[in-house]
């Protein structure tokens, strides 16, 4: 009588995980919202580290890499020389923007400094539209301010060039 009741105890256990797995595959959680690629980039003002704003439509008229990064962030220090030398090199040709996620001002200008950015970064208020879910997430403007591409996860040349001609850079 005690194998029955603890198989049938197994089996009620195995028939409410399957579905609840079932559940958690129809039903996911923190579902994204609808992509932002192919629309207009929504409006970000960036609180520029060192003093001053930038809003992204001043940006208009020519490419913009708007990066979101964090100094606690090992993948986002892997990319950021990557970052580092397309900006010198696209200088007056294309705009760079890092947006800093969940960090204290002092470890954001810490990073800056370590990793001696070339371009604009800063805190801004994330429009949701833009479903950034953590570090480093990448989105490629094109000069009409419209969200072409969306890159999660640290960038290396060769994704950053493929991406740049999306823009139109080659």
């Amino acid at each position: 009588m005690n194998h029955r009741l603890v198989w049938g105890l197994g089996g009620a256990a195995a028939t409410v995980l399957v579905l609840a797995l079932g559940w958690g595959l129809v039903h996911p959680a923190g579902a994204h919202p609808t992509s932002v690629v192919g629309r207009p980039a929504p409006e970000l003002t960036v609180q520029v580290l060192g003093g001053g704003r930038l809003r992204l439509s001043e940006l208009r008229g020519r490419p913009v890499v708007l990066n979101f990064w964090a100094s606690w962030c090992g993948p986002c220090h892997e990319e950021q020389p990557v970052l580092d030398a397309a900006a010198r090199r696209l200088q007056g040709r294309v705009s760079f923007v890092g947006v800093d996620l969940r960090d204290s001002t002092a470890a954001a200008q810490a990073y800056r400094r370590q990793e001696a950015v070339p371009y604009p970064v800063g805190s801004a208020r994330i429009p949701a539209a833009y479903g950034v879910t953590g570090p480093p997430e990448t989105f490629f403007i094109d000069s009409q301010g419209v969200v072409v591409a969306r890159f999660v996860g640290p960038l290396d040349g060769p994704a950053l060039n493929r991406y740049l001609q999306l823009v139109g850079i080659g």
